[in-house]
């Protein structure tokens, strides 16, 4: 049924009501190319985009932020919880399990409610509030500083724990949002070079964030120092100003296709049932988002992996094990502008199956070269390379093929399958390691992989392009 916000929405909208006309053309029209002769490729009508770039831009700051925050709670930890001669590890990992914990426990839940409230608005307080959380955190601890202990845990580390897990709680509701605002505000035949620079900037953020990250915050302490009597505040003030800044680019963007349900909402279960739905009717949507689980997962066992991999390179530590993992970062940014730029001259199978047989070739290679640094970071660069032939095109596939009103539903449980999906390997690649040991455990990755991809093929043809030309043609019929 048409509402009034459809009658006034502009023509260039990509999930206006369908035209009969253009339903049943698209629907019996051959697969052909995705872009016509008339439409530019590449990223310059993205760039054009106005809302587009304040997106991107508020994506920068939050995804910096995300990063820097890890290596701020390690800074924490190390000046004021840490003893003297103790490991740094189990505080670490206590961080890391109440950041983990939102995204199993959340994810779908925090989609069902995306679909309800306005994007613009969970996109801005998600990120308005992190960075008061953050900023709030050294008075916080210095006010729990003499509280004592709890079992022998200091309450200064259970505060920093909940805020830990508050802020990934709200990370929670601003994924699916920012996934579900960008068809919002990009046309159909410009979503993959719109997702290829999303990746390429969440790539990067990986390299610099964890790169610069410490720099940074001395920076930050060395400026504040004056002030704060070198208490340290400066490395938290970082760190929220990030998220703050984000929260105020966010509120400059301007969609009038944001908006709220008409109806009154059923009970959350109800929806997030209604997405399960959705995604066993949608064999495109569902392959798309396996395969995506099994790249994760994939370079989810990889980062543990790396350090047995930087442990038995003879010119590396185990604690330069980042070196490795930068390697894949750059080999995906470079993979990802390669897309954004050429890939709408090729279908969607097609790169999907280059990239998984392409990762499974380099992991086989990977299980050769376990001794040799320079031939092992250019195998993992292929890597991130290959994978970003799988990512961007299956993750442009769900944007183009989810209506509107399911975009929550479907990227909340999307975020939710992938975060269970990433603890089975985090906990097994290292016992699979030890017991079969790195050349085999490479090898059943690359096998892994291999499936994916002729999983994705075959559920291709299916109907993934022509329901991709279907969606083109639908907006070129609203346009009509």
């Amino acid at each position: 049924m048409l509402r009034e916000s459809d009658l006034n929405s502009p023509l260039e909208d990509d999930t206006a009501t369908e035209p009969v006309g253009a339903a049943i053309s698209a629907a019996t029209a051959p697969s052909e190319k995705v872009l016509s002769p008339e439409q530019p490729a590449g990223f310059w009508p993205v760039l054009q985009n106005r809302n587009f770039l304040v997106l991107w831009s508020g994506q920068v700051f939050s995804q910096l932020a995300d990063k820097v925050y890890l290596v701020l709670m390690i800074a924490i930890i190390g000046s004021q919880f840490q003893a003297a001669g103790q490991s740094i590890s189990g505080w670490v990992s206590a961080v890391m399990v109440a950041f983990t914990i939102p995204a199993v426990l959340f994810g779908s839940l925090a989609g069902v409610y995306v679909d309800r409230w306005s994007k613009q608005t969970v996109l801005v307080l998600t990120n308005l509030l992190r960075g008061g959380l953050v900023i709030a955190l050294p008075l916080l601890l210095w006010l729990a500083h003499d509280w004592g202990t709890v079992r022998q845990i200091p309450i200064g580390f259970g505060l920093l724990l909940g805020i830990t897990f508050a802020v990934s709680t709200l990370t929670q509701f601003f994924a699916p949002a920012e996934q579900a605002m960008i068809p919002l505000i990009v046309k159909t035949p410009q979503l993959l070079p719109a997702n290829s620079l999303y990746t390429t900037t969440m790539m990067a953020s990986v390299i610099i964030g964890f790169a610069i990250g410490e720099p940074l915050l001395t920076l930050a302490d060395t400026l504040l120092r004056s002030v704060d009597g070198g208490a340290g505040w400066g490395k938290s003030l970082l760190v929220g100003v990030g998220y703050l800044v984000a929260g105020l680019l966010l509120l400059l963007v301007r969609t009038d296709k944001d908006t709220l349900p008409e109806h009154e909402p059923p009970h959350p279960w109800d929806d997030i049932k209604e997405g399960v739905r959705y995604l066993g009717q949608q064999p495109v949507v569902r392959n798309a988002i396996v395969q995506l689980v099994l790249l994760f997962s994939v370079f989810a066992a990889l980062a543990v992996l790396a350090v047995r991999l930087a442990e038995v390179m003879p010119t590396l530590k185990s604690s330069q094990f980042g070196f490795l993992l930068a390697a894949a970062g750059v080999g995906m940014a470079v993979g990802a502008a390669l897309i954004g730029q050429f890939g709408a001259r090729l279908a969607r199978r097609s790169l999907g199956l280059i990239g998984s047989v392409g990762m499974a070739g380099t992991l086989a290679g990977m299980a050769l070269t376990t001794q040799q640094l320079w031939a092992t970071l250019g195998l993992i660069a292929l890597l991130g390379f290959f994978a970003a032939l799988i990512g961007i095109p299956m993750q442009t596939t769900i944007q183009e093929q989810t209506p509107a009103e399911m975009r929550g539903k479907v990227f909340g449980l999307q975020n939710n399958v992938v975060n269970i999906a990433l603890s089975l390997p985090l906990a097994l690649a290292s016992l699979a390691e030890s017991w079969l040991g790195l050349s085999l455990v490479l090898t059943i990755l690359g096998v892994v992989v291999a499936s994916g991809g002729l999983l994705t093929w075959y559920s291709a043809d299916t109907g993934d392009d022509s329901t991709i030309n279907a969606s083109l043609a639908k907006q070129e019929g609203d346009r009509a």
